[in-house]
């Protein structure tokens, strides 16, 4: 899975844009304790980006909104990656675990179990 293999290096470089332009200032000022909250927050933003693909689908706004959307989804995961990287939360690569986890689908059953 070659095309993956960048793909740990490519979500640094966008962790340093989003430093750049001031995403994490808050974290650097604040006390471990407050640290999941931060983590929290990611994730919610993540949670806005997949929403923001919903809402312009369901109000038509074309596929260009829809892929730039998107794109917003997959920047603000690998961004979410890098930063937990560099923090040393996980040592692991991204892309390492997407290759595993694209095996170990291929040896799930039909739609996973899901009925519809």
């Amino acid at each position: 899975m070659k095309y993956l293999r960048d793909l740990d290096d490519f979500s640094h470089t966008l962790h340093f844009q989003a430093l750049q332009k001031g995403f994490y200032e808050s974290y650097e000022r604040m006390e471990d304790e407050d640290a999941i909250i931060f983590y929290l927050k990611q994730l919610a933003m993540i949670h806005s980006e997949v929403s923001e693909v919903l809402e312009a689908m369901r109000k038509e706004k074309g596929d260009d909104v829809v892929v730039e959307e998107l794109a917003d989804i997959i920047i603000r995961v690998l961004d979410f990656w890098a930063f937990l990287s560099q923090t040393h939360y996980t040592n692991l690569s991204l892309a390492n675990a997407i290759v595993a986890k694209m095996e170990k689908n291929l040896q799930r059953p039909k739609m996973h179990g899901v009925l519809a």
